[in-house]
């Protein structure tokens, strides 16, 4: 059990963590700081550099069993934190408001647990991983040679879920966070004088034909295996200036879906008909990739675990808020493990995810910390 102790020091190292926040692919001085406090856990081992900055605290009972891995991440947003609270961000443009901060304390929560009384088998897997907030983090972990040695048969992960009740957590089998993909995709064509707007091959003729085939994509509605959504979410076109007419585009649009499979296929749909539109405005067209998540999906023994370790320790759960069409980078950890994502409240009210006025509820650390030993206890002793 944390004692008063420990939870005034948690509740201060997550304040440090949240003052300096990294972005993405950046998290150099977090893992430092994560690595040092394992170290001073007396972590049986810290694995550095996984998949990036990612860092993994490993507490070994000697003996044969169970791998068992926890999951926090390490990155924050390119947002300005207006939430006026005396541990702000430090750094100008970026801040912890989706709670890897806390999600991290949860961990060396855990950590100070499981330094107190090791694993009775097998071995409990304490894992920070990079870049989540762009998709690539967790796939670059679970690709990487070291993680190998790791190699867990459960992961489990927990993330704060604004609108759900303080306390609760939501769960499930089966989806819960859907797969989502980013295209930049540009439009070439041909600028001219504005004076002469007939010698352009200008991308606005087009663009109510490209929008249209985009937000048809997919529509949205019910969450079930078959859901498919495209939001256009950035267009810009031509220069801000007053003398030439645009000879190109810019269109960003988000594909979400609840199977990976569906939403190769919305990549391949807008692709083609973008092309066929190109084509017959004698355009070009070209397009990259970025934030691309897989679906989460949680094993159903994983949830079994879950759901039996909270009741044991009086949380309450049920389904209420999951799946989400939130995409979430834990998924990658679900393709060699039996995986389960856990979201726990922070009250009915509190402060979206990624507004400039979230923070933390440090009043789930030790909930979180509960839920998780007593899961590593139930599988390892």
């Amino acid at each position: 059990m944390l004692t008063n102790a420990d939870i005034t020091e948690l509740v201060a190292l997550r304040h440090k963590l949240h003052q300096q926040p990294e972005l993405s692919g950046e998290e150099a001085q977090t893992a430092e700081e994560i690595a040092a406090q394992l170290r001073a856990l007396g972590a049986d081992g810290v694995v550095r550099n996984l998949g990036g900055h990612g860092v993994a605290g490993i507490f070994d009972s000697g003996l044969s069993g169970k791998t068992v891995l926890f999951r926090a991440e390490l990155d924050a947003l390119p947002i300005t934190e207006t939430s006026g609270v005396p541990w702000s961000s430090e750094v100008d443009g970026k801040g912890h408001l989706c709670g890897h901060d806390g999600h991290m304390t949860i961990l060396l929560a855990l950590g100070r647990l499981l330094a107190r009384n090791r694993p009775k088998t097998g071995r409990c897997i304490l894992m920070f991983q990079p870049a989540e907030e762009d998709g690539s983090g967790a796939k670059a972990v679970v690709a990487d040679a070291q993680f190998q040695t790791i190699s867990p048969d459960y992961a489990f992960a927990i993330h704060n879920e604004p609108g759900l009740p303080f306390g609760y957590v939501g769960i499930k089998g089966g989806l819960i966070n859907c797969a989502s993909r980013g295209l930049a995709i540009s439009l070439c064509g041909r600028t001219s004088h504005a004076a002469e707007p007939e010698l352009a091959n200008s991308p606005i003729a087009l663009m109510p034909e490209v929008i249209a085939m985009l937000e048809g994509l997919g529509r949205g509605g019910v969450l079930d295996d078959e859901f498919t959504l495209s939001t256009i979410t950035h267009i810009s076109v031509g220069e801000k200036t007053f003398g030439i007419t645009p000879g190109d585009a810019t269109i960003y649009v988000t594909l979400r879906a609840a199977q990976d499979a569906l939403i190769t296929e919305l990549q391949t749909q807008a692709v083609s008909s973008l092309s066929d539109i190109a084509k017959q405005h004698n355009m070009t067209v070209s397009y990259e990739v970025f934030d691309d998540f897989a679906a989460s999906l949680n094993d159903v023994e994983a949830v079994d675990i879950a759901c039996q370790a909270m009741d044991s320790v009086g949380v309450a759960h049920g389904q209420d808020g999951v799946p989400m069409r939130a995409s979430e980078d834990f998924g990658a950890f679900g393709w060699g493990a039996k995986a389960a994502m856990l979201c726990l409240g922070p009250g009915d009210a509190y402060t979206a995810l990624h507004q400039p006025d979230y923070d933390f509820e440090d009043g789930l650390i030790p909930i979180g910390a509960k839920i998780f030993e007593r899961i590593a206890r139930d599988i390892l002793g």
